[in-house]
Protein backbone atom coordinates (compact mmCIF):
# COMPACT_ATOMS: atom_id res chain seq x y z
CA UNK A 1 0.00 0.00 0.00
CA UNK A 2 0.98 3.35 -0.81
CA UNK A 3 1.23 5.67 1.87
CA UNK A 4 -0.19 9.24 1.64
CA UNK A 5 1.74 12.01 1.00
CA UNK A 6 1.33 15.01 3.68
CA UNK A 7 2.82 18.10 4.54
CA UNK A 8 4.35 16.36 8.07
CA UNK A 9 8.13 17.39 7.00
CA UNK A 10 6.99 21.46 8.33
CA UNK A 11 8.32 22.51 11.60
CA UNK A 12 5.12 23.56 13.51
CA UNK A 13 5.31 26.85 15.83
CA UNK A 14 2.60 26.89 18.57
CA UNK A 15 -1.19 27.74 18.28
CA UNK A 16 -1.87 31.18 16.35
CA UNK A 17 -5.53 29.62 15.89
CA UNK A 18 -8.26 28.72 18.35
CA UNK A 19 -9.52 25.01 17.40
CA UNK A 20 -13.23 26.53 15.89
CA UNK A 21 -11.51 29.19 13.65
CA UNK A 22 -8.90 26.64 12.21
CA UNK A 23 -12.24 23.86 11.71
CA UNK A 24 -14.53 26.54 10.22
CA UNK A 25 -11.79 27.64 7.78
CA UNK A 26 -11.59 23.80 6.63
CA UNK A 27 -15.67 24.25 6.56
CA UNK A 28 -15.45 27.13 4.15
CA UNK A 29 -12.97 25.20 1.89
CA UNK A 30 -15.16 21.88 1.94
CA UNK A 31 -18.49 24.07 1.10
CA UNK A 32 -16.47 25.77 -1.67
CA UNK A 33 -14.90 22.68 -2.91
CA UNK A 34 -18.22 21.26 -3.57
CA UNK A 35 -20.60 24.32 -4.02
CA UNK A 36 -18.14 26.85 -5.42
CA UNK A 37 -20.84 27.55 -8.58
CA UNK A 38 -23.24 27.74 -5.42
CA UNK A 39 -21.34 29.87 -3.59
CA UNK A 40 -19.06 32.06 -5.46
CA UNK A 41 -18.32 34.40 -2.42
CA UNK A 42 -16.43 32.00 -1.19
CA UNK A 43 -12.54 32.62 -2.58
CA UNK A 44 -11.76 28.62 -2.38
CA UNK A 45 -8.20 28.93 -3.43
CA UNK A 46 -7.44 31.96 -0.78
CA UNK A 47 -9.49 29.93 1.67
CA UNK A 48 -7.05 26.48 0.87
CA UNK A 49 -3.88 28.65 1.56
CA UNK A 50 -5.05 30.04 4.71
CA UNK A 51 -5.99 26.54 5.90
CA UNK A 52 -2.82 25.11 4.43
CA UNK A 53 -0.63 27.85 6.69
CA UNK A 54 -2.76 27.22 9.68
CA UNK A 55 -2.02 23.40 9.36
CA UNK A 56 1.80 24.12 9.63
CA UNK A 57 1.18 26.71 12.08
CA UNK A 58 -1.17 25.75 14.64
CA UNK A 59 -0.52 22.45 16.45
CA UNK A 60 2.12 19.90 16.90
CA UNK A 61 2.67 15.86 16.27
CA UNK A 62 1.88 13.49 18.19
CA UNK A 63 2.65 9.91 17.63
CA UNK A 64 0.22 6.39 18.11
CA UNK A 65 0.93 2.75 18.01
CA UNK A 66 -1.03 0.11 15.93
CA UNK A 67 -1.18 -3.50 15.02
CA UNK A 68 -0.21 -2.20 11.86
CA UNK A 69 2.51 0.07 12.63
CA UNK A 70 3.09 3.59 13.73
CA UNK A 71 0.70 6.55 13.08
CA UNK A 72 1.50 10.70 13.10
CA UNK A 73 -1.46 13.01 13.88
CA UNK A 74 -1.70 16.19 15.16
CA UNK A 75 -2.50 17.82 18.35
CA UNK A 76 -4.25 21.04 18.09
CA UNK A 77 -5.62 22.20 21.63
CA UNK A 78 -5.52 19.53 23.60
CA UNK A 79 -7.57 17.53 20.64
CA UNK A 80 -5.52 14.43 18.37
CA UNK A 81 -6.40 14.08 15.24
CA UNK A 82 -5.55 10.91 13.31
CA UNK A 83 -7.02 11.30 9.52
CA UNK A 84 -6.82 8.49 7.05
CA UNK A 85 -5.92 5.56 8.86
CA UNK A 86 -6.35 2.17 6.57
CA UNK A 87 -8.10 -0.11 8.63
CA UNK A 88 -7.85 -2.64 5.26
CA UNK A 89 -6.30 -3.20 2.65
CA UNK A 90 -7.37 -2.23 -1.11
CA UNK A 91 -10.74 -3.51 -2.23
CA UNK A 92 -9.50 -3.16 -5.93
CA UNK A 93 -8.45 -6.22 -8.12
CA UNK A 94 -8.83 -9.81 -6.72
CA UNK A 95 -10.22 -8.14 -3.65
CA UNK A 96 -13.25 -6.47 -5.53
CA UNK A 97 -16.69 -7.87 -3.86
CA UNK A 98 -14.54 -9.58 -1.33
CA UNK A 99 -14.97 -9.41 2.30
CA UNK A 100 -11.93 -6.62 3.34
CA UNK A 101 -8.66 -7.71 4.47
CA UNK A 102 -6.79 -6.54 7.31
CA UNK A 103 -4.19 -3.68 5.78
CA UNK A 104 -0.25 -3.93 4.89
CA UNK A 105 2.00 -3.20 7.48
CA UNK A 106 4.23 -0.59 7.06
CA UNK A 107 7.50 0.54 9.05
CA UNK A 108 8.59 3.28 10.67
CA UNK A 109 5.97 5.85 11.24
CA UNK A 110 3.04 6.91 8.72
CA UNK A 111 1.61 10.44 8.41
CA UNK A 112 -2.41 10.51 8.92
CA UNK A 113 -2.60 14.14 8.87
CA UNK A 114 -5.33 14.32 6.06
CA UNK A 115 -8.85 12.51 5.11
CA UNK A 116 -7.99 9.10 3.22
CA UNK A 117 -10.01 8.17 -0.16
CA UNK A 118 -13.45 7.71 -0.35
CA UNK A 119 -15.56 5.02 -2.02
CA UNK A 120 -16.83 6.06 -5.72
CA UNK A 121 -19.76 7.57 -5.84
CA UNK A 122 -23.23 7.00 -7.27
CA UNK A 123 -24.28 9.75 -10.43
CA UNK A 124 -27.39 10.36 -8.00
CA UNK A 125 -28.12 14.07 -8.56
CA UNK A 126 -28.96 17.28 -6.06
CA UNK A 127 -30.63 20.42 -6.50
CA UNK A 128 -28.15 23.48 -5.97
CA UNK A 129 -29.89 24.52 -2.57
CA UNK A 130 -29.85 20.78 -1.71
CA UNK A 131 -26.57 20.91 -1.88
CA UNK A 132 -25.57 23.98 -0.15
CA UNK A 133 -27.50 23.12 2.72
CA UNK A 134 -25.71 19.38 3.18
CA UNK A 135 -21.91 21.23 1.75
CA UNK A 136 -20.44 20.86 5.58
CA UNK A 137 -21.35 16.74 4.95
CA UNK A 138 -19.63 16.69 1.48
CA UNK A 139 -16.40 15.26 0.98
CA UNK A 140 -13.06 17.98 2.52
CA UNK A 141 -11.43 16.47 -1.12
CA UNK A 142 -13.26 16.69 -3.80
CA UNK A 143 -12.58 13.80 -6.77
CA UNK A 144 -10.21 11.74 -4.47
CA UNK A 145 -12.43 8.17 -4.51
CA UNK A 146 -10.83 5.28 -4.79
CA UNK A 147 -11.57 1.54 -4.22
CA UNK A 148 -8.15 2.19 -2.19
CA UNK A 149 -11.09 3.48 0.15
CA UNK A 150 -10.93 1.63 3.82
CA UNK A 151 -9.51 4.58 6.05
CA UNK A 152 -10.84 5.76 9.24
CA UNK A 153 -10.34 9.01 11.09
CA UNK A 154 -9.74 9.54 14.99
CA UNK A 155 -9.90 12.31 17.29
CA UNK A 156 -8.86 11.81 21.16
CA UNK A 157 -7.86 14.17 23.95
CA UNK A 158 -5.14 11.73 25.18
CA UNK A 159 -2.82 9.00 23.03
CA UNK A 160 -1.26 6.52 25.82
CA UNK A 161 -2.54 8.07 28.50
CA UNK A 162 -4.48 5.05 30.56
CA UNK A 163 -7.39 6.46 30.12
CA UNK A 164 -10.57 4.00 28.68
CA UNK A 165 -12.76 6.77 27.28
CA UNK A 166 -15.98 6.14 25.99
CA UNK A 167 -15.96 5.62 21.39
CA UNK A 168 -18.33 6.73 19.35
CA UNK A 169 -18.48 5.46 15.82
CA UNK A 170 -19.71 7.42 12.96
CA UNK A 171 -20.88 5.95 9.83
CA UNK A 172 -21.89 8.24 7.06
CA UNK A 173 -25.43 9.42 5.72
CA UNK A 174 -25.84 9.71 1.72
CA UNK A 175 -27.85 6.25 1.39
CA UNK A 176 -25.91 3.09 0.58
CA UNK A 177 -24.60 4.85 -2.64
CA UNK A 178 -22.31 8.16 -1.82
CA UNK A 179 -21.11 10.07 1.15
CA UNK A 180 -17.94 9.87 3.25
CA UNK A 181 -16.61 9.80 6.82
CA UNK A 182 -13.89 12.52 5.65
CA UNK A 183 -16.07 15.45 6.02
CA UNK A 184 -16.02 18.67 7.94
CA UNK A 185 -19.90 18.30 9.13
CA UNK A 186 -18.37 14.91 10.92
CA UNK A 187 -15.64 16.28 12.42
CA UNK A 188 -14.89 14.73 15.74
CA UNK A 189 -12.93 17.48 17.58
CA UNK A 190 -16.13 19.12 19.36
CA UNK A 191 -17.01 15.92 20.44
CA UNK A 192 -13.85 14.90 21.96
CA UNK A 193 -13.41 18.09 23.52
CA UNK A 194 -16.06 18.66 25.41
CA UNK A 195 -17.77 15.33 25.71
CA UNK A 196 -14.11 13.85 26.33
CA UNK A 197 -15.04 10.99 24.51
CA UNK A 198 -12.47 9.06 21.39
CA UNK A 199 -14.60 9.90 18.19
CA UNK A 200 -14.13 7.97 14.92
CA UNK A 201 -15.97 7.76 11.39
CA UNK A 202 -15.25 5.79 8.89
CA UNK A 203 -15.51 5.21 4.68
CA UNK A 204 -16.48 1.95 3.23
CA UNK A 205 -17.66 0.47 0.38
CA UNK A 206 -20.39 1.80 -1.36
CA UNK A 207 -23.36 1.53 -4.06
CA UNK A 208 -22.22 -1.62 -7.08
CA UNK A 209 -18.89 -1.87 -5.03
CA UNK A 210 -20.47 -2.54 -1.56
CA UNK A 211 -23.43 -4.17 -1.79
CA UNK A 212 -24.26 -6.19 -5.06
CA UNK A 213 -25.08 -9.56 -4.25
CA UNK A 214 -22.91 -12.15 -6.10
CA UNK A 215 -23.77 -14.87 -3.73
CA UNK A 216 -25.94 -17.38 -6.46
CA UNK A 217 -24.42 -15.52 -9.61
CA UNK A 218 -20.58 -14.40 -9.25
CA UNK A 219 -19.53 -18.09 -9.01
CA UNK A 220 -18.11 -20.67 -6.79
CA UNK A 221 -15.39 -18.29 -5.16
CA UNK A 222 -18.51 -15.64 -4.41
CA UNK A 223 -20.46 -18.60 -2.61
CA UNK A 224 -21.44 -17.18 0.92
CA UNK A 225 -19.80 -14.01 0.45
CA UNK A 226 -22.58 -10.53 0.85
CA UNK A 227 -23.05 -7.48 2.30
CA UNK A 228 -19.28 -6.38 1.84
CA UNK A 229 -19.95 -2.96 2.55
CA UNK A 230 -21.49 -3.87 5.64
CA UNK A 231 -18.47 -5.89 6.66
CA UNK A 232 -16.12 -3.10 6.02
CA UNK A 233 -17.66 -1.61 8.72
CA UNK A 234 -17.34 -5.04 11.06
CA UNK A 235 -13.51 -4.52 9.86
CA UNK A 236 -13.73 -0.69 11.34
CA UNK A 237 -15.03 -2.33 14.38
CA UNK A 238 -12.46 -4.88 14.51
CA UNK A 239 -9.87 -2.03 14.65
CA UNK A 240 -11.29 0.01 17.11
CA UNK A 241 -10.92 -3.60 19.64
CA UNK A 242 -7.55 -4.12 18.65
CA UNK A 243 -6.41 -0.45 18.47
CA UNK A 244 -8.61 2.21 20.41
CA UNK A 245 -6.55 1.84 23.63
CA UNK A 246 -3.68 3.07 22.13
CA UNK A 247 -6.15 6.47 21.91
CA UNK A 248 -7.38 6.50 24.69
CA UNK A 249 -10.31 4.29 23.80
CA UNK A 250 -12.30 2.10 25.58
CA UNK A 251 -12.69 -1.31 23.58
CA UNK A 252 -15.20 -2.68 26.08
CA UNK A 253 -17.64 0.73 25.59
CA UNK A 254 -17.89 1.08 21.95
CA UNK A 255 -21.49 3.27 20.42
CA UNK A 256 -21.86 3.10 17.15
CA UNK A 257 -24.48 5.73 15.19
CA UNK A 258 -25.28 7.14 11.87
CA UNK A 259 -27.94 9.34 10.04
CA UNK A 260 -30.00 8.67 7.07
CA UNK A 261 -28.29 5.65 5.23
CA UNK A 262 -26.17 5.32 8.28
CA UNK A 263 -28.71 4.84 10.56
CA UNK A 264 -29.32 2.15 8.26
CA UNK A 265 -25.98 0.77 8.60
CA UNK A 266 -26.45 0.71 12.03
CA UNK A 267 -30.10 -1.28 11.85
CA UNK A 268 -28.92 -3.79 10.34
CA UNK A 269 -25.59 -4.62 12.05
CA UNK A 270 -27.72 -4.70 15.34
CA UNK A 271 -28.62 -7.79 13.38
CA UNK A 272 -25.43 -9.03 11.90
CA UNK A 273 -23.60 -12.02 14.15
CA UNK A 274 -19.67 -10.94 12.84
CA UNK A 275 -20.48 -7.98 14.99
CA UNK A 276 -22.25 -9.20 17.91
CA UNK A 277 -20.00 -7.73 20.84
CA UNK A 278 -17.78 -5.47 18.86
CA UNK A 279 -20.07 -2.72 20.08
CA UNK A 280 -22.25 -1.82 23.33
CA UNK A 281 -24.30 1.10 22.42
CA UNK A 282 -26.09 2.23 19.19
CA UNK A 283 -28.20 5.58 17.59
CA UNK A 284 -30.13 4.84 14.65
CA UNK A 285 -31.06 8.61 13.06
CA UNK A 286 -33.42 9.12 10.79
CA UNK A 287 -32.70 6.11 9.08
CA UNK A 288 -34.91 3.43 11.32
CA UNK A 289 -34.55 0.40 9.27
CA UNK A 290 -36.88 -2.64 10.02
CA UNK A 291 -36.05 -4.78 6.35
CA UNK A 292 -33.68 -5.12 3.92
CA UNK A 293 -33.18 -6.14 0.40
CA UNK A 294 -34.94 -10.07 -0.18
CA UNK A 295 -32.05 -12.11 -2.21
CA UNK A 296 -33.82 -13.22 -5.03
CA UNK A 297 -34.08 -9.40 -5.86
CA UNK A 298 -30.73 -9.01 -5.01
CA UNK A 299 -29.82 -11.92 -7.51
CA UNK A 300 -31.99 -10.90 -10.10
CA UNK A 301 -30.09 -6.90 -9.79
CA UNK A 302 -26.81 -8.98 -9.99
CA UNK A 303 -28.01 -10.76 -12.90
CA UNK A 304 -28.95 -8.07 -15.34
CA UNK A 305 -25.44 -6.30 -14.40
CA UNK A 306 -23.60 -9.31 -15.39
CA UNK A 307 -25.92 -9.00 -18.93
CA UNK A 308 -25.34 -5.44 -19.28
CA UNK A 309 -21.75 -5.96 -19.26
CA UNK A 310 -21.27 -8.58 -21.91
CA UNK A 311 -20.85 -11.44 -18.91
CA UNK A 312 -22.95 -14.81 -17.51
CA UNK A 313 -23.52 -16.26 -14.41
CA UNK A 314 -20.58 -17.65 -12.87
CA UNK A 315 -18.61 -14.92 -14.44
CA UNK A 316 -17.56 -13.15 -11.08
CA UNK A 317 -13.93 -12.73 -11.44
CA UNK A 318 -14.12 -11.51 -14.76
CA UNK A 319 -16.51 -9.02 -13.09
CA UNK A 320 -13.26 -8.13 -10.61
CA UNK A 321 -11.26 -7.30 -13.89
CA UNK A 322 -13.86 -4.62 -15.49
CA UNK A 323 -12.88 -1.35 -15.74
CA UNK A 324 -14.04 0.59 -12.62
CA UNK A 325 -15.97 3.36 -14.82
CA UNK A 326 -18.01 0.64 -16.86
CA UNK A 327 -18.39 -1.30 -13.41
CA UNK A 328 -20.09 2.72 -11.92
CA UNK A 329 -22.06 3.53 -15.14
CA UNK A 330 -23.87 0.33 -15.06
CA UNK A 331 -24.09 0.08 -11.59
CA UNK A 332 -25.90 3.63 -11.48
CA UNK A 333 -28.93 1.78 -12.99
CA UNK A 334 -29.55 -0.22 -10.62
CA UNK A 335 -29.89 0.52 -6.43
CA UNK A 336 -28.33 -1.05 -3.68
CA UNK A 337 -28.39 -1.83 -0.50
CA UNK A 338 -27.88 -4.79 2.58
CA UNK A 339 -29.72 -8.20 1.58
CA UNK A 340 -30.93 -10.82 3.87
CA UNK A 341 -28.97 -13.70 2.44
CA UNK A 342 -29.51 -15.67 5.58
CA UNK A 343 -25.77 -16.00 6.23
CA UNK A 344 -23.84 -12.59 6.88
CA UNK A 345 -27.64 -10.66 7.60
CA UNK A 346 -29.80 -13.80 8.67
CA UNK A 347 -32.80 -12.09 8.78
CA UNK A 348 -34.09 -8.44 8.52
CA UNK A 349 -33.04 -6.43 11.80
CA UNK A 350 -36.72 -5.50 12.92
CA UNK A 351 -39.24 -7.07 11.45
CA UNK A 352 -41.47 -9.13 12.13
CA UNK A 353 -39.93 -8.54 15.16
CA UNK A 354 -36.49 -7.41 16.61
CA UNK A 355 -33.56 -9.34 16.44
CA UNK A 356 -32.25 -11.00 19.70
CA UNK A 357 -28.77 -10.58 18.33
CA UNK A 358 -28.86 -7.17 19.98
CA UNK A 359 -31.39 -6.77 22.43
CA UNK A 360 -28.87 -6.09 25.16
CA UNK A 361 -28.33 -3.11 23.70
CA UNK A 362 -29.72 0.42 24.36
CA UNK A 363 -30.69 2.28 21.48
CA UNK A 364 -31.49 5.42 20.78
CA UNK A 365 -33.85 5.88 17.46
CA UNK A 366 -35.19 8.88 15.79
CA UNK A 367 -36.28 11.58 13.49
CA UNK A 368 -36.39 15.09 12.53
CA UNK A 369 -39.68 17.03 12.50
CA UNK A 370 -40.11 17.87 8.54
CA UNK A 371 -37.66 15.60 7.23
CA UNK A 372 -38.41 15.74 3.57
CA UNK A 373 -38.27 19.64 2.82
CA UNK A 374 -34.34 19.91 1.90
CA UNK A 375 -35.42 17.40 -0.55
CA UNK A 376 -38.07 19.79 -1.83
CA UNK A 377 -36.41 22.95 -1.30
CA UNK A 378 -34.59 23.20 -5.47
CA UNK A 379 -38.67 22.11 -6.78
CA UNK A 380 -40.31 25.95 -8.16
CA UNK A 381 -43.70 25.11 -5.89
CA UNK A 382 -41.42 24.51 -2.69
CA UNK A 383 -43.56 26.10 0.49
CA UNK A 384 -46.58 26.26 -1.68
CA UNK A 385 -50.04 24.00 -1.37
CA UNK A 386 -53.12 25.17 -1.23
CA UNK A 387 -56.28 23.20 -0.13
CA UNK A 388 -56.86 20.29 -2.88
CA UNK A 389 -52.74 19.64 -2.76
CA UNK A 390 -53.46 19.53 1.31
CA UNK A 391 -55.81 17.03 1.20
CA UNK A 392 -53.97 14.78 -1.94
CA UNK A 393 -50.76 14.38 -0.20
CA UNK A 394 -52.56 13.20 3.12
CA UNK A 395 -54.70 10.97 1.35
CA UNK A 396 -51.55 9.30 0.04
CA UNK A 397 -49.93 9.80 3.75
CA UNK A 398 -53.11 8.59 5.61
CA UNK A 399 -55.82 6.96 3.03
CA UNK A 400 -59.37 7.73 3.62
CA UNK A 401 -59.05 9.93 6.87
CA UNK A 402 -57.34 12.29 5.57
CA UNK A 403 -60.08 15.02 5.71
CA UNK A 404 -60.45 14.21 9.40
CA UNK A 405 -56.54 14.21 10.16
CA UNK A 406 -56.15 17.72 8.59
CA UNK A 407 -58.98 19.31 10.72
CA UNK A 408 -57.00 17.49 14.19
CA UNK A 409 -53.61 19.07 12.95
CA UNK A 410 -55.19 22.89 11.93
CA UNK A 411 -56.04 22.87 15.73
CA UNK A 412 -52.79 21.34 16.91
CA UNK A 413 -51.43 23.83 14.69
CA UNK A 414 -53.43 26.72 14.34
CA UNK A 415 -50.65 29.08 12.52
CA UNK A 416 -49.00 26.40 10.15
CA UNK A 417 -50.04 26.89 5.97
CA UNK A 418 -51.36 24.25 3.75
CA UNK A 419 -47.92 23.09 2.90
CA UNK A 420 -46.97 22.99 6.78
CA UNK A 421 -49.85 21.00 7.83
CA UNK A 422 -48.81 18.70 4.73
CA UNK A 423 -45.19 18.06 6.28
CA UNK A 424 -46.02 17.87 9.48
CA UNK A 425 -48.77 14.76 8.53
CA UNK A 426 -46.34 13.34 6.37
CA UNK A 427 -43.31 13.55 9.01
CA UNK A 428 -45.52 11.56 11.42
CA UNK A 429 -46.67 8.67 9.07
CA UNK A 430 -43.13 8.44 8.75
CA UNK A 431 -42.13 7.94 12.28
CA UNK A 432 -43.63 4.62 11.84
CA UNK A 433 -40.16 2.90 10.93
CA UNK A 434 -38.65 3.88 14.40
CA UNK A 435 -41.99 3.49 16.28
CA UNK A 436 -42.19 -0.14 15.53
CA UNK A 437 -38.85 -0.74 16.34
CA UNK A 438 -38.86 1.17 19.24
CA UNK A 439 -42.42 -1.07 20.21
CA UNK A 440 -40.70 -4.70 18.50
CA UNK A 441 -37.36 -3.68 21.10
CA UNK A 442 -39.46 -3.35 24.05
CA UNK A 443 -41.29 -6.02 23.59
CA UNK A 444 -38.00 -8.35 24.00
CA UNK A 445 -37.94 -6.63 27.58
CA UNK A 446 -33.85 -6.42 27.93
CA UNK A 447 -32.02 -2.90 27.08
CA UNK A 448 -34.02 0.48 26.49
CA UNK A 449 -34.97 2.36 23.25
CA UNK A 450 -35.00 5.93 23.68
CA UNK A 451 -37.21 8.05 21.22
CA UNK A 452 -36.87 11.17 20.15
CA UNK A 453 -37.94 13.65 17.57
CA UNK A 454 -35.25 16.95 16.67
CA UNK A 455 -37.78 19.55 16.58
CA UNK A 456 -35.60 22.63 16.40
CA UNK A 457 -36.80 24.47 13.24
CA UNK A 458 -33.35 26.36 11.35
CA UNK A 459 -33.79 29.83 10.15
CA UNK A 460 -31.72 28.90 6.59
CA UNK A 461 -34.01 28.92 3.66
CA UNK A 462 -37.25 28.28 5.68
CA UNK A 463 -36.04 24.32 6.14
CA UNK A 464 -38.04 24.00 9.63
CA UNK A 465 -36.62 20.74 10.71
CA UNK A 466 -34.71 18.92 7.93
CA UNK A 467 -33.28 15.66 7.27
CA UNK A 468 -29.90 16.24 8.77
CA UNK A 469 -30.48 19.12 11.07
CA UNK A 470 -29.52 17.35 14.15
CA UNK A 471 -26.03 16.34 13.10
CA UNK A 472 -24.00 19.84 13.99
CA UNK A 473 -26.23 19.58 17.39
CA UNK A 474 -24.86 15.79 17.99
CA UNK A 475 -21.58 16.17 16.97
CA UNK A 476 -20.87 19.03 18.81
CA UNK A 477 -19.67 21.84 16.38
CA UNK A 478 -22.55 24.19 15.42
CA UNK A 479 -19.72 27.26 15.29
CA UNK A 480 -18.55 25.92 12.19
CA UNK A 481 -21.96 24.68 10.90
CA UNK A 482 -23.44 28.36 9.89
CA UNK A 483 -24.77 26.90 6.53
CA UNK A 484 -27.15 24.25 8.45
CA UNK A 485 -27.65 25.97 11.47
CA UNK A 486 -27.62 29.95 10.96
CA UNK A 487 -26.56 32.51 13.68
CA UNK A 488 -25.29 30.33 16.91
CA UNK A 489 -26.99 32.13 20.18
CA UNK A 490 -27.25 31.17 23.60
CA UNK A 491 -30.50 29.02 23.08
CA UNK A 492 -28.87 27.06 20.63
CA UNK A 493 -26.09 26.54 22.42
CA UNK A 494 -27.94 25.14 25.13
CA UNK A 495 -29.51 22.73 22.08
CA UNK A 496 -26.11 21.85 21.23
CA UNK A 497 -25.14 20.86 25.08
CA UNK A 498 -27.81 18.74 25.23
CA UNK A 499 -27.75 16.94 22.24
CA UNK A 500 -24.45 16.24 22.28
CA UNK A 501 -24.57 15.38 26.19
CA UNK A 502 -27.21 12.90 25.26
CA UNK A 503 -25.42 10.77 22.78
CA UNK A 504 -22.17 11.32 25.05
CA UNK A 505 -24.09 9.91 27.45
CA UNK A 506 -24.99 6.66 25.91
CA UNK A 507 -22.04 5.86 24.95
CA UNK A 508 -20.10 6.66 28.67
CA UNK A 509 -22.76 4.42 30.78
CA UNK A 510 -25.73 2.96 28.17
CA UNK A 511 -28.21 5.99 29.53
CA UNK A 512 -28.89 9.39 27.61
CA UNK A 513 -29.89 11.27 31.16
CA UNK A 514 -27.63 13.69 32.02
CA UNK A 515 -28.22 17.18 33.47
CA UNK A 516 -28.69 18.92 30.83
CA UNK A 517 -32.33 17.39 29.72
CA UNK A 518 -35.62 16.96 31.20
CA UNK A 519 -35.73 13.48 32.63
CA UNK A 520 -36.06 10.76 29.10
CA UNK A 521 -37.61 8.15 30.42
CA UNK A 522 -37.12 4.49 28.03
CA UNK A 523 -40.38 3.85 25.46
CA UNK A 524 -42.33 1.54 25.92
CA UNK A 525 -45.67 0.99 24.15
CA UNK A 526 -48.41 2.17 26.86
CA UNK A 527 -46.62 5.80 27.79
CA UNK A 528 -44.48 6.22 24.04
CA UNK A 529 -42.67 8.91 26.19
CA UNK A 530 -40.37 10.99 23.55
CA UNK A 531 -37.75 13.62 23.77
CA UNK A 532 -38.19 16.82 21.38
CA UNK A 533 -35.06 18.38 20.90
CA UNK A 534 -35.80 21.81 20.92
CA UNK A 535 -35.36 25.07 22.82
CA UNK A 536 -36.27 24.02 25.36
CA UNK A 537 -36.25 20.84 24.91
CA UNK A 538 -39.26 18.73 26.19
CA UNK A 539 -40.83 15.15 27.06
CA UNK A 540 -44.22 14.12 25.14
CA UNK A 541 -46.11 10.95 25.00
CA UNK A 542 -46.69 9.58 21.68
CA UNK A 543 -46.89 13.02 19.68
CA UNK A 544 -47.97 11.04 16.88
CA UNK A 545 -50.54 9.13 18.18
CA UNK A 546 -53.49 10.40 15.68
CA UNK A 547 -51.38 9.29 12.32
CA UNK A 548 -50.18 6.13 14.29
CA UNK A 549 -53.43 4.80 15.47
CA UNK A 550 -54.83 5.32 11.99
CA UNK A 551 -51.72 3.67 10.11
CA UNK A 552 -51.77 1.09 12.99
CA UNK A 553 -55.65 0.10 12.25
CA UNK A 554 -54.81 0.14 8.30
CA UNK A 555 -51.84 -2.04 8.85
CA UNK A 556 -53.91 -4.21 10.53
CA UNK A 557 -56.67 -4.59 8.41
CA UNK A 558 -54.38 -4.57 4.87
CA UNK A 559 -51.77 -6.61 5.97
CA UNK A 560 -49.52 -3.89 4.37
CA UNK A 561 -45.75 -3.67 5.53
CA UNK A 562 -44.33 -0.59 6.94
CA UNK A 563 -43.00 1.85 4.58
CA UNK A 564 -38.91 1.99 4.02
CA UNK A 565 -37.17 4.77 5.73
CA UNK A 566 -36.04 7.54 3.38
CA UNK A 567 -32.23 7.68 3.44
CA UNK A 568 -30.12 10.97 2.07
Amino acid sequence: MVTRKSDSNHDLTPNKFSRRRFIKQASLMAAGAQACALLPMIPFSSRAATLNQGAKNSGKFVVAETTSGKVRGMDLNGVKAFKGIPYGDTTAGNNRFMPPVKPQPWAGVRDVLEFGHYAPQSNRRRGAKQLQFFGILRATKAGDSSEDCLYLNVWTRGVGDGRKRPVMLWFHGGGYDQGTGGSIGYDGAGLAEHQDVVVVTVNHRLNVLGYLYLGEVGGPDFEGIANVGQLDLVAALEWVRDNISAFGGDPNRVLIFGQSGGGGKVSNLLAMPVAKGLFHRAVIQSGATLRSGPRDAATKTAETLMKELGLKPGQGRELQKMPLDKLMEAGNRARFGPVVDGRVLPTNPFEPVATPLSADVPVIVGYTRTERTVYEIDDESYGKLDEAGLLERTKRAIGDEAEKVIEIYRKKYPKATAYELATNISTDAYAMNPIRLAERRAAQGRAPTYMYVFAWETPVMGLRAPHCMEIPFVFNHIDVSESMVGPVNAQVRKLESASAGAWAALSRTGNPNHKGLPVWPAYTPDKRATMIFDAPCRVENDPTSVVRKILEKRSAISGERTPAASQR
